[in-house]
Formats: structure tokens, sequence, C-alpha cells
């Protein structure tokens, strides 16, 4: 059996609900790998496990920070190691469960990783000025263009560190591993995104984002988070709320498509069709593989 799981894929394929499962057949305690549940209050959109779903299984590195508050993968990996270590002096298995995938790679490889004194946030800056200054900067740069909090990062990292953020790489594992991926067709995946984030609209979406909004709360994660910057701006009167719902599915479905790219290109994923009609069999194809 390996020392620790890792369940990954997008969004609604049923992460949550796989590692409910091994954790109570494993022994296990579950670890949080979304940037965004990092953060109190950042519940429906982020699709967070209720309370009553946990089934008394240990859940770490969920709410943990205000949104007010920075907090960065330097920080995740500190806190994740910490964390990863307790579990196993204690006997039990982590497990850690998410989509964001740079997470992942910093916790369990040998990220070197160093605070990030310079945190300028380019406010004045359009996401394609900004990516064109990152390449007037560090020419070898693979980042994302339209992900304006990567490209952020990248040049903050340069600045600071004179040098580029992708020699920061490393395929080195710290610890033993399985990395377990679910997955489906993109057709049933992208009408599981669409369906899900109707749910949250009806769940009350549209009243947790205005609450931080009457607030004036502008921090990274609102600005930033796929169903938050897009009702920002429906709050701002930039768009409407059709338009701002269409904007989150469209946006979701290619952060999809970017998850996938990095879990096949950076972890050894080993994937899983999902059977929606019974996840049992999910549940116990997984448990034979890592018996292997």
């Amino acid at each position: 059996m390996k020392k620790i799981i890792v369940i990954l894929g997008p969004t609604g394929v049923g992460k949550t609900k796989l590692s409910v499962e091994l954790a109570k057949r494993l022994n296990g305690e579950i670890i949080n790998a979304d940037s965004m549940q990092i953060y109190k209050g950042l519940d429906i959109g982020t699709a967070k496990i209720k309370e009553e779903e946990k089934e008394g299984i240990p859940h770490h590195l969920f709410d943990i920070k205000e949104v007010r508050e920075d907090y960065s993968i330097y920080n995740y990996q500190i806190d994740g190691r910490k964390v990863i270590n307790d579990i196993i002096k204690r006997g039990k298995t982590p497990i850690i469960v998410g989509g964001t995938g740079l997470y992942i790679k910093s916790l369990l490889y040998d990220y070197n990783l160093n605070y990030e004194k310079e945190c300028d946030t380019y406010d004045t800056l359009s996401t394609e000025e900004l990516y064109n200054k990152l390449l007037e900067l560090d020419k070898n740069a693979v980042v994302d263009k339209n992900n304006r909090r990567r490209v952020i990062r990248a040049i903050n990292y340069y600045k600071e560190n004179n040098k580029s953020i992708s020699d920061n790489k490393t395929n080195k594992l710290l610890y033993d591993v399985a990395f377990i991926g679910l997955t489906t067709d993109r057709e049933k995946l992208y009408q599981i995104i669409n369906s899900r984030v109707d749910k949250m609209i009806n769940d009350g979406l549209i009243n947790e984002v205005k609450k931080f909004f009457d607030e004036g709360i502008y921090s990274k994660p609102l600005i930033n988070g796929i169903g938050y910057k897009e009702l920002y701006k429906y709050f701002e009167k930039e768009i409407s709320l059709e338009e701002a719902i269409e904007k989150i599915k469209q946006n979701s479905r290619r952060y999809a498509k970017r998850q996938y790219t990095f879990f096949n290109n950076q972890l050894p994923v080993v994937w899983f069709n999902v059977d929606f009609n019974c996840f049992s069999n999910v549940i116990n194809s997984v448990c034979d593989y890592l018996k292997k």
C-alpha cells in the first residue's frame, strides 16, 4: 500500500466522495489541495465539502484563511507537509484531494520555494500587457498567458530571484505516492460542469459573492476565482447576469482542459473512468489498484 494517496481530476467527477470512502477503508485523513477551498466563506462557488458529508473523517487545510489574507504556494507547501508528516506519524493514511496541480506538485516533489517578498499586483496593467512584460523579463517562462495570477507570480519570482520560475522544476518525489485520477468523456464532463454551475446559482452563489462585493473586498481569490470574478463584473454592471453565468460555465470548461494538460504532463496519474450510475464500481477499482 502506498503511504500517500492523491485523488485528482476536474470538477464534478466525484473526488470528494471517493476520498471519504477511501479514508473510511484505509484509516485515512483528508488534505485539501484546492487553492480556493483554503478560504473561509468560499463555499458554494468552490463546491466545498459540507460538514455532514465528512462522515467524521478529519479534514485538513479547509477554511484556514480569510479572503483578505494572502496565501501562496510557499505557505501551502509548509502547511501541507506538516499535516502529512503528522498524519503518517500517527499511523494513518494521508489522502490529498483537489484540482490545483501546482499545490499537489509543490507538496510532494522536491520543489525549492522561497517566501515571496515581491507582491506587486500590477492593477494598472491588462493580462495581455502583463504577459508581454513577463516575456521581456523572462523569455523562457512557460506560463498560461490567460492566468493573470500565474503571470504575476512569474514576474515577481523573476524580479526577486533573477531566474525563471520555469527553472524551478523537479521530478523527484519526496514520498511514496499513488496518483489516482477520476475522469469521464469530454461531452459528459461539460454537461456536469454546466449543470453544476446552474446548481450553484440555485443554491445561493449570487448571495455568497454579493456579501464580499458589498463589503468592498477585492482580494485575489475573489477577483481571480472562477464563479467569483464573473459575478463581480455583473455587480459592477459590466455584464448581465446571464452573461456572467455563461462565462462561469465557459471558464470552468477551459480550466478543466488546463487541469488535464497539467496532470498528464506533470504527474504519473493512473486514470479511472467514473461510473456515475454505480459509483461503488469506481471505489472498488481504485481499492483493487491500491492493493497491488
